[in-house]
Formats: C-alpha cells, sequence, structure tokens
C-alpha cells in the first residue's frame, strides 16, 4: 500500500474565532464519526498506538486507509496526512473551516491547520482539544508560541481535580484549555487565562467544540488578570521548566529563575481563593545540596493559612532533566544540542544542584493560623483519579495535627474503609515478625505497626474512646496500660494523617 507521510506544516498565524454554529456542526461530525477516545482506540488498535508513542506513524496510517468517515479524519486531525479534497468535503464544511484557519486547501488535498484530539470529560460528554501539531524529531523545531496539546502532565492535574459543584473557577495557564473543559462541568463560571494570545483562540475553540460556553478568557501573566478576584477552584500547570536560558517557549518556561515561578503562585494563591477555596497546581522543584527538598517546598507552603497535600512523584538527576527538555523541543541531533546541554548542566553545578522533582500542590484555604500542609513523597502507583479522596487526606492530616494527646485518647475512631491487615513471619512460628497495615485504595500507603495498634485497628469501631480501649489490650497483651496511653498517641497521630485510622465525628 502506497502511503502518503505528512508534513510538519505550521498553523497560521492566527486562527479566527469560530462561529457557533460552525462549532456544532463540526462537533456533530466528530461525535457521528465515532472520533472520541474509544473510538479512536478501538480504530489505531494496539500495534499502530504503541507505535505512535514511539513518534512512529506508518501502522497508524495503514489502520487508517480507505474512505470510511473515522478513518479520514484520523488521518486529517490527528496524522495530519493529506486527504482528497473530495473526501474532505464530503464530510467536513471545508470551506468554512478553512476560513477560520483550521484546515488548509491546496492543489486537491485537504491538510489540517491544528492539532484535534478527542479527549473524555468527567460527565461522559466527548471533548476536543483544539492545539499546534505535534514537532516530531526531523521536523524542526517548535515556533517560541508553540500551544502543546493534552498530555500526562495535563491528564495528571485532570486527574488530581477536587469534585465540585463550585461557582466559580480559574484555569491559570490554559494553554490549549483542556483544564478549562473539565472545569466547565465543575463550576458555574470559569475563568481561563494565558500569556499566549494563540494560545488563548486555541482554548476558545476547544471550548467550542466541547460544548462549554461557561469558559471565559483573558490575557495575561499570573494573577494580573484577575486582580481583586477570588476563586472556589484554582488549578494550574504552569511553566514550571528550570532552565538558566530566557524563556524559549511560553508553554514550558518562563522568565522567572530557579523554581521561583512555582514558589510565587503558591503564595500569591491564597488571596485569590475564596474562604475553604482550592489552589491545586503540579510543580518541579530544586533538590539543592545540603537541603532537604521538604524544607524548601515546605517553605513556600508556610504562613498561607492553608492546609493541603504535597506530593513528589518522581525525581530527575540534571542530565536526564536536561535529556528529557531538549528532547521535547526536538533538539536532539542539531547543531545546538551539545552547547545547550552543557550549558544547563553548568547552570545546576552552580547552583549547586543534584536533582530536579516533580509533583504536585494542593491547597485548602483554611483561612487558619495552625494549618499544616503534609509534604511527602509517593512513588508508588496510587488510585486515580486523586480529587475523589484528596480532601480526607487533608483532613486526616489537619485532624491528627490538631489533636492533644488527652484529646486524642478521649476521641473515638474507626479503621479506614480499605485498611487490611497482613501479618509476615516463619509458618509455624507463634508470632509474627511483622504487622502490615495496608491501604488498598486511596493513597496506598502500608505502615509497620505494633500488637497495639494492631489491637486498636481490630476492634476501633467508633463506639468507645481510644483510651478505654488502648486499656483492655494492654491487659490483653500483659503491658502496663499507663505506658501504652503515654507511647501510643504519637503512633496514633500519624497513622490517622495517613489515613488508616478516622476520628469517628
Amino acid at each position: 500500500m502506497a502511503l502518503s507521510l505528512p508534513d510538519n506544516g505550521r498553523v497560521p498565524e492566527s486562527l479566527r474565532p469560530i462561529p457557533p454554529r460552525l462549532a456544532d456542526r463540526l462537533r456533530h461530525v466528530l461525535i457521528d464519526a465515532d472520533y472520541t477516545v474509544h473510538g479512536v482506540r478501538d480504530r489505531l488498535g494496539d500495534m499502530a498506538a504503541r507505535a505512535l508513542a514511539r513518534e512512529q506513524l506508518t501502522p497508524a496510517l495503514r489502520a487508517t486507509g480507505g474512505e470510511e468517515r473515522l478513518g479520514l479524519l484520523l488521518r486529517l486531525w490527528w496524522l495530519h496526512a493529506p486527504v482528497a479534497e473530495a473526501s474532505a468535503r464530503a464530510i467536513l464544511p471545508v470551506q468554512e473551516l478553512a476560513d477560520a484557519g483550521l484546515l488548509r486547501v491546496r492543489d486537491g488535498e485537504v491538510r489540517a491547520g491544528v492539532h484535534l484530539e478527542p479527549c473524555e470529560l468527567e460527565d461522559g460528554r466527548p471533548g476536543y482539544v483544539v492545539s499546534d501539531p505535534t514537532v516530531r524529531p526531523g521536523g524542526g523545531q517548535p515556533r517560541a508560541d508553540h500551544v502543546v496539546g493534552a498530555g500526562g502532565a495535563s491528564a495528571t492535574l485532570a486527574r488530581l481535580m477536587v469534585d465540585g459543584p463550585f461557582e466559580t473557577a480559574l484555569d491559570l495557564g490554559t494553554g490549549c484549555g483542556v483544564q478549562a473543559m473539565h472545569l466547565a462541568g465543575r463550576a458555574s463560571r470559569v475563568c481561563a487565562t494565558d500569556v499566549n494570545p494563540r494560545a488563548l483562540r486555541m482554548a476558545e475553540i476547544s471550548c467550542a467544540l466541547s460544548d462549554a460556553p461557561n469558559v471565559e478568557t483573558r490575557a495575561g501573566s499570573l494573577f494580573e488578570p484577575v486582580q481583586g478576584e477570588r476563586f472556589d477552584l484554582i488549578v494550574s500547570n504552569p511553566p514550571f521548566v528550570i532552565t538558566p536560558d530566557p524563556a524559549r517557549y511560553t508553554y514550558r518556561e518562563s522568565d522567572r529563575s530557579g523554581d521561583s515561578l512555582c514558589a510565587d503562585l503558591v503564595r500569591q494563591a491564597p488571596g485569590h481563593l475564596t474562604d475553604g477555596g482550592w489552589c491545586q497546581l503540579l510543580a518541579n522543584w530544586l533538590h539543592v545540596d545540603g537541603e532537604d527538598w521538604r524544607d524548601r517546598v515546605g517553605a513556600w507552603v508556610s504562613g498561607t493559612a492553608c492546609s493541603g497535600w504535597v506530593v513528589q512523584r518522581e525525581v530527575q538527576d540534571p542530565a536526564e532533566y536536561v535529556e528529557l527538555w531538549l528532547r521535547d523541543s526536538c533538539e536532539h541531533g542539531t547543531p545546538e544540542y551539545t552547547r545547550r546541554y552543557d550549558a544547563w548542566l553548568d547552570y545546576f553545578e552552580r547552583e549547586g544542584v543534584k536533582g530536579i522533582g516533580f509533583g504536585w500542590i494542593s491547597l485548602r484555604n483554611d483561612v487558619a493560623q495552625d494549618a499544616t500542609v503534609r509534604v511527602e513523597e509517593l512513588r508508588h502507583e496510587i488510585e486515580e483519579p486523586v480529587g475523589g479522596y484528596l480532601p480526607d487526606v487533608v483532613d486526616g492530616a489537619m485532624t491528627a495535627h490538631r489533636l492533644t494527646d488527652a484529646a486524642l485518647l478521649s476521641a473515638h475512631v474507626t479503621l479506614a474503609p480499605g485498611v487490611a491487615e497482613e501479618r509476615i513471619g516463619t509458618p509455624g512460628a507463634p508470632d509474627p515478625e511483622k504487622i502490615l497495615l495496608r491501604q488498598r485504595n486511596g493513597a496506598r500507603r502500608v505502615a509497620q505497626v505494633g500488637t497495639i495498634e494492631a489491637g486498636l485497628a481490630s476492634v476501633c469501631d467508633g463506639t468507645m474512646p481510644v483510651g478505654p480501649l488502648l486499656d483492655a489490650i494492654a491487659e490483653l497483651t500483659e503491658q502496663d496500660p499507663l505506658k501504652v496511653r503515654e507511647r501510643t498517641p504519637d503512633v496514633l497521630r500519624s497513622l490517622i494523617a495517613e489515613g488508616f485510622f478516622r476520628v469517628a465525628r
């Protein structure tokens, strides 16, 4: 089979607003052809999907051959292959889409002016993300105002969002608008901001195709476009990449040095949150020689009067980090590759950087002087989406932080749902070598406990205070009840903070 490979053509300098009638018509064409997440996955098949992940297009082009509608739409919008003009006109309003800058027509062929990718929204509605076509290796480098599509980071943030409903929400640095589309189903009114005018135009088209009319876009940096306003939920996938160069790509870099952009976002966010409002963002932070990263990020959140949860999911050494972002901008094999690589490592060496952490920061505006933010590393697989149980994690940490020993002994506690006990030891031995509590859902933590905590886990149901339960367990295990009461609160407080136990209301 002869295949026509796509080019790496650039999007027109300006996209025009898409009329509502045209957006509705295009959305119906896409849905009727099953140009959806499931439809695309089924049409491509596993082999072609895996090849695309390796930047190899040939299997996908083979899988989408012919004149069938879904195959034509995939070749046009996803694979960016040319489609015969007659075939395109049979299913699409080609001229109107070309007038809006979404298609290009030349010499009897139609090519996509943008990348149009289906996504799945929380309420089951199909969504559509409009962005610049991916610049593949050998196809040059992205333009400075390149608008990246939905990727792993945006999916992580979408799964992190706490559930609504909310009255107002802010997507800070919206890019192609993917988070704004998710917010549109959670909030009555959504504001989406960005410094890149092309990104805002694409976000507007994404929202129009995804039937999200409650999204308003504004141009500007950080919180400048929303001065004096407060929101129930703020989310951001900011340009957090740490580089020594002036910002070359607006979608990933800023003019701030080091990790100061993320620090500034965290410090400014509470001033734009309603009481009880949430701020959730992805971030990079530096691991500097002689400094604990927890102290570094902890300093960002201290004094904000917010409770919250900071999680480090990955750490890269400086070389890995530089290679990742040089690969992202398709610079491998270019004359500048070695020079940029070397200069980037020089910068990290001067700053004493030993690693770069990636993770998320979730803050709730409790307006409380004793608010606490849990800062930890979780490298293992956890339950997703996170947003459904994230408030419980924050509540648990706050409850544990506030409980004195006396209050804890008087409290009624229950074992959290999904916690199982494991005993590890030599077969036939009278006592186990280890007793573990394991969370089968949520953060999926594992804690090693003693016989007292294991005994408490087996009997606590919220009907009796902790103190009398500990006395009974101490008697059964032939331990001094006073010593058990003295040493257990610290351990139990930690287990409450980690979500193994809950304080009954």
